[in-house]
């Protein structure tokens, strides 16, 4: 389905940005060791920002699958 296909490109999308981003990290901290807290640092609110991502496109993916499209005319009917 869409969902299930929106999931696997968000994945695959996240999967690759934080593989490039720890891959510089790495390289910074190799070159210059002393700015390795700075590095992680900032690394890991970037990982948070990359992984956010995927979890906005599970809750959209979960909203496709479970949202019932006549779920207005249901809830009229069990509001009486």
């Amino acid at each position: 389905t869409a969902a299930g296909f929106g999931i696997a490109v968000a994945a695959f999308g996240c999967g690759i940005a934080q593989g490039l981003g720890l891959k510089a990290a790495v390289e910074g901290i190799a070159r210059n060791p002393e700015s390795s807290g700075k590095v992680t640092v900032t690394m890991l609110i970037g990982l948070a920002m990359i992984e956010s991502l995927c979890i906005y496109a599970l809750v959209i993916a979960l909203i496709l699958i479970y949202a019932h499209p006549q779920a207005a005319a249901i809830a009229k009917l069990f509001a009486h």
